[in-house]
């Protein structure tokens, strides 16, 4: 019997009918399942392609296109709604509540497709779900008028939109990890689907064959959340090639720590941050030449580098007094400095009492008036307490002045990194530096991104700071790239400390000398309303990743 064959019926006066509640029910849930799948989509293509304003533009711009599809097609679904309904909340729970793990497993073993892939899966998630809430109107009609069931239906939907939108990075992602999260909402569809079969028990025909298919639906789901350790491990056995030893997902990042033939390595959303074979490299040319040519620097901070390699190095000057290390992903701060194999890594720098961490936005931090005592929560000890004169809000005082400031963020994959490495974040360091004070900046390969690089370099000038650019071979990197930012002309040290493995002073000179292939280019200024660091970089690396 079709929809419109049954009679219109007034809204009974006693309230709402036991049917309207569930179906009501499972609008908010509808809602809250789809933008999930949604949210997973975006996240997973930010964490593996990079770029994360235009990977969420173009997820969320599909998905809302392909909504559109599913709504047009549901003016062809006449007869048997109910059956309809069911059988679609049932496809939306196996693909959308599989979509994370399909893609890990994509870019692992064949990442060539990956792309295609991913947007085929968010074309056919977005129609289905496009589908889901014009049937649920036209089931509801029956009994709620028009005027009533749009507001209902569509205040539901949004309030199931808002829940999850606040649930996924704070409570779901950091628990669960995207696979489990994408996989528990898939149940709750199934759920749906489920109590759909009862409400529309007498209606339903074949309804032997539809509670089987809700059955196998919910065992698939279920095994595959229960396995899903094992699911990632798949995937990630294969991407990383060594033994993963530690993997978690934070509202910030995926971390994996991986060991094999040449010792640990650590990745961040994929992204190789360190290997334990040559990081000494990395991590002596980044500390030595600003910490040795300060002189005695008493109070240092260090921006990011939450693996604690650069405050390993800081600690080897006994001028050292304290240490601020502004690190925003707190599972970082706390795995290297309780994972006792990590924590060897870094000399367990981060136990020292010398040393403060400061879990915020380091952005934000630099904003703050006294800075490590006004950002986010902190862990170890307290830096040296000291009176100070009252001074306005906002300004910048003598004890918020840093002898040296060793900036080690990831490279400016995405937006969010990128603010890092603008005039305006340079403009806040500066105010942070002492009269004598130097700054050091990680700022990727000037041979595989030489614009890239320079582009950091003209940044820093036009703040008003003098730019010492130099670089270093690392192994696994290959020509990396440091700038040092200063009031005064960067002076050159004499000595290093004893027990270094890689650096000298008769071939610390040598890193400062720019052959033909990496010498200046002209770039423009890097600002927060252009970003143009970031569209650069990805063009540049883009080269190289697809050879």
């Amino acid at each position: 019997m079709s929809d419109a064959a049954l009679p219109a019926r007034t809204p009974d006066a006693r309230g709402p009918q036991p049917v309207e509640v569930a179906l009501l029910a499972s609008v908010f849930v509808v809602a809250a399942c789809g933008l999930v799948y949604e949210l997973s989509a975006a996240a997973l293509s930010s964490y593996l392609l990079g770029d994360s304003v235009l990977q969420f533009s173009t997820i969320i711009g599909t998905y809302l296109f392909a909504m559109g599809v599913g709504s047009w097609l549901s003016r062809y679904f006449d007869r048997q709604l109910p059956a309809h309904f069911l059988r679609i909340e049932l496809m939306v729970a196996l693909i959308g509540g599989a979509l994370p793990a399909i893609l890990f497993l994509a870019n692992a073993y064949v990442p060539g497709a990956f792309r295609l892939l991913l947007y085929g899966l968010v074309m056919v998630v977005g129609t289905l779900v496009g589908l889901e809430i014009p049937l649920v109107m036209r089931i509801l009609k029956r009994n709620i008028v028009l005027k009533n069931l749009v507001s209902q239906v569509l205040t539901f939907d949004y309030l199931g939109a808002l829940a999850v939108s606040v649930a996924f990075p704070l409570i779901l992602v950091p628990q669960l990890g995207m696979i489990r999260t994408g996989l528990l909402f898939g149940f709750m569809n199934a759920a749906v689907a489920v109590w759909a079969l009862w409400l529309f028990r007498h209606e339903l025909r074949r309804i032997g064959a539809h509670a089987l298919a809700c059955f196998l639906s919910l065992a698939a789901l279920l095994a595959a959340f229960v396995w899903a350790d094992h699911i990632t491990t798949l995937a990630e056995d294969k991407f990383y090639q060594d033994r993963i030893v530690f993997s978690a997902t934070s509202p910030y990042q995926r971390i994996v720590v991986t060991r094999g033939l040449l010792g640990h390595r650590l990745f961040l959303n994929g992204n190789l941050q360190f290997a334990e074979r040559d990081e000494y490299r990395y991590h002596e040319a980044l500390v030595h030449p600003v910490m040795a040519a300060q002189g005695a620097p008493k109070k240092v901070a260090v921006l990011g580098g939450g693996d604690g390699m650069a405050v390993r190095e800081i600690l080897k000057y006994p001028s050292v007094e304290s240490v601020t290390l502004v690190e925003l992903d707190p599972n970082m701060t706390r795995l290297f400095t309780e994972h006792e194999t990590l924590a060897a890594l870094n000399g367990h720098s981060l136990s020292s009492p010398k040393v403060k961490i400061v879990n915020t936005d380091a952005f934000q931090w630099l904003q703050q008036p006294g800075g490590s005592s006004a950002a986010g929560p902190s862990q170890g000890a307290s830096a040296p307490s000291g009176g100070s004169e009252p001074r306005e809000a906002g300004s910048v005082g003598v004890d918020d002045l840093y002898d040296v400031i060793v900036v080690d963020f990831p490279d400016p994959t995405n937006f969010a990194i990128g603010k890092l490495y603008t005039n305006s974040f340079y403009a806040l360091l500066e105010k942070r530096l002492s009269a004598s004070g130097y700054a050091v900046i990680q700022t990727t390969s000037p041979l595989v991104a030489r614009k890239s690089y320079w582009t950091v370099a003209t940044t820093i000038e036009s703040v008003g700071l003098r730019a010492t650019p130099y670089h270093a071979h690392v192994p696994s990197f290959g020509e990396w790239g440091y700038i040092i930012a200063s009031r005064r002309p960067y002076r050159m040290p004499d000595a290093l400390p004893a027990g270094l493995r890689f650096l000298s002073p008769s071939t610390l000179p040598l890193m400062f000398d720019f052959p033909l292939d990496m010498a200046r280019v002209p770039t423009e200024v890097n600002r927060l309303s252009n970003q143009i660091l970031v569209t650069t970089y990805e063009q540049e690396w883009g080269k190289v990743m697809a050879h």
